[in-house]
């Protein structure tokens, strides 16, 4: 009698993405992930530490920090960098600014976003890293829908769309010259639903900004944008109370929140299910111009 065995989508999806981050460990000399403190870079961590069991994940998190992030993500990297006993670098995109490296931007849309692409730069730059890894998926953005699990960064740190290597069978090339290096995303074919399902399977523990709370907003160009020091108000912006969560995890003036009372993981997988609008949908930084994504992955960014 035969038996068969079967993988449920999940599983799959898992096996492909650890395969991915062992042949990145297998291929490069130094490499790191990119950790931003969001549900993705959240989930290709512990896949990571899955990877490498019993042993220690043998990279460190990257944490490009533009001085603007929720108090709820660095309290949560904090204690996931104790939690993994994996190494943190961080770069700073004040420090970049100090440096006379990054310019502020001013006015009321003011962003730190497109400053993190020279600290991203400079950092890969001092620590020698050749392959950088992060958890941009294809169903999140147009731009990112181009990205192979391998994609090769010339000597700048830019992306070229239309000179990417293929990769049939599961075959990576990671050749690169000196000065060159590779970002790579091995939760490609993942959707938001997937890693919300992944989380509630897995049970790992995510920043409380993910959950439905009460918090002071104020609404502007039909985003719900939290108050904080980083957010210049407009003579007629009045905050106010709102019960709201946040579906991704960037710098506090630019995401903006969705209405919800999701206040757990089977809650959010049904609000996501039901959902009509992207994640990214509430990224002000996305909606500077149609190729706002794509603009800032050719000059290096994520």
């Amino acid at each position: 009698m035969s038996h068969q065995y079967y993988l449920s989508h999940l599983k799959e999806l898992e096996a492909e993405a650890i395969f991915v981050i062992r042949e990145v460990v297998a291929q490069f000399e130094k490499p790191a992930l990119l950790f931003s403190g969001g549900k993705d870079s959240i989930v290709l961590a512990y896949l990571s530490r899955k990877a490498f069991a019993p042993a220690r994940i043998p990279f460190p998190l990257v944490h490009i920090d533009t001085g603007h992030n929720f108090p709820e993500t660095m309290e949560y990297r904090d204690w996931l960098v104790n939690e993994l006993g994996v190494k943190l670098i961080v770069g700073s995109v004040q420090e970049s600014i100090d440096k006379g490296r990054a310019k502020e931007e001013t006015g009321y849309n003011a962003s730190r976003n497109s400053l993190q692409t020279v600290t991203l730069l400079d950092t890969i730059e001092q620590h020698k890293f050749d392959a950088a890894m992060g958890g941009a998926r294809r169903d999140e953005e147009k731009a990112r829908a181009k990205e192979r699990f391998f994609s090769h960064r010339d000597e700048f740190g830019q992306w070229d769309p239309k000179n990417q290597r293929p990769e049939l069978w599961n075959l990576f090339n990671g050749r690169k010259h000196i000065g060159e290096h590779f970002r790579v995303f091995p939760i490609s074919n993942w959707t938001e639903m997937d890693v919300w399902q992944y989380i509630h399977l897995e049970n790992i523990p995510i920043p409380k900004l993910y959950y439905s709370h009460e918090r002071e907003v104020i609404i502007r160009d039909g985003a719900i944008l939290s108050t904080s020091p980083w957010l210049k108000l407009k003579p007629d912006e009045v905050p106010m109370k709102m019960t709201v969560r946040f579906r991704t995890c960037g710098d506090m003036p630019i995401t903006g929140a969705v209405v919800s009372d999701a206040d757990t993981v089977e809650k959010i997988i049904a609000e996501v299910a039901a959902s009509r609008k992207t994640e990214r949908g509430t990224r002000a930084d996305d909606k500077r111009s149609e190729t706002a994504m794509e603009d800032r992955k050719k000059s290096g960014y994520f």
